[in-house]
């Protein structure tokens, strides 16, 4: 009878215990979140990502995919159903992206926002709101991979154009040409060393002719030296002859005036005299009787103009 009392308190302790355990894991794996769904409208390849994928918010983990289907209204269009955390900050600017984990080609949901218009998106499972995605690196590297094969493409061409015989003929040509200026520089290079070599020599005697010259200034700038001795000397010379031409312009002047006063009174008796025999000669009666008057001049009592001849 003991032995069924503890096996019937024994199965009923395990039973207790599995049941325990069970509600304890699904209590703590419950996941007790609140999403509000949102269908993401893609146009481009959504290779990678499949159902129950992350849905992430600018890295961070804020829901899961639900559903990938095609758009039965329009059928370039896929929809993809996304449960996304009703704390997101979802609004009317927000777009979706496809990232990828490392490189195992898994495509999980990424949510970014561009700040135009902050406002909220409301959704709900009987309207639900729609989100635009936008392609991602890799789709954009896709599609610009046409264009970036063109330019390659274009730029071989350019290339093949540039290696064209007359192109290298002109390459090879140019490259004569440097080689000879460069030939020419050397050779130059080599005439102009010997020069070279006797530079600090010739500087040297620059240096002294240099020095001597500036001793020169300087005994010219001396008081006591040779230059302005000889120019006091000149000065002196100078200042002598300005001396004696002042005395013999001096004597000059004693000698006119004395001319005036005592040779020049000779001079008009002498005149006198001379007139008087002339008048002696050409009229004798002037000695006893005088000489006869002069007529009157202009301006003088008694001057009448002589009439003028007739026609």
């Amino acid at each position: 009878m003991e032995n069924k009392s503890y096996a019937f308190w024994t199965g009923l302790f395990t039973i207790v215990l599995v049941l325990a355990i069970a509600f304890a894991v699904f209590f703590f794996n419950v996941d007790r979140t609140v999403r509000v769904p949102y269908d993401l409208i893609a146009r481009t390849n959504v290779t990678g990502l499949f159902t129950d994928a992350a849905v992430r918010y600018r890295g961070l983990g804020v829901g899961k995919v639900e559903s990938i289907r095609f758009d039965r209204a329009h059928p370039e269009q896929i929809r993809i159903r996304i449960l996304v955390d009703q704390n997101a900050p979802m609004t009317h600017s927000t777009f979706a992206t496809l990232g990828f984990q490392g490189v195992t080609g898994i495509a999980f949901v990424q949510l970014d926002d561009t700040g135009s218009n902050p406002s909220p998106l409301a959704s709900s499972p009987q309207h639900v709101a729609e989100v635009p995605m936008r392609p991602g690196l890799f789709e954009q590297l896709q599609q610009r991979g046409d264009i970036i094969l063109k330019k390659f493409e274009r730029l071989s061409d350019d290339a093949d154009k540039f290696l064209f015989d007359d192109v290298r003929n002109q390459l090879m040509e140019t490259t004569k040409s440097l080689q000879g200026a460069a030939d020419g520089i050397a050779t130059l290079a080599s005439q102009v060393q010997p020069a070279t070599a006797q530079l600090p020599q010739t500087l040297k005697q620059i240096d002294t002719t240099l020095a001597s010259t500036n001793r020169l200034v300087q005994n010219l700038n001396r008081l006591d030296g040779p230059f302005v001795t000889n120019l006091n000397k000149a000065g002196k010379a100078a200042e002598d002859a300005s001396a004696a031409l002042a005395d013999t312009n001096e004597s000059l002047r004693f000698v006119t005036a004395r001319v005036g006063f005592e040779v020049l009174p000779r001079l008009y008796s002498f005149g006198d005299d001379v007139s008087a025999a002339d008048a002696f000669s050409t009229n004798p009666r002037s000695v006893l009787f005088g000489a006869p008057a002069q007529a009157p001049g202009p301006g003088e009592p008694g001057f009448a103009w002589p009439a003028p001849p007739a026609h």
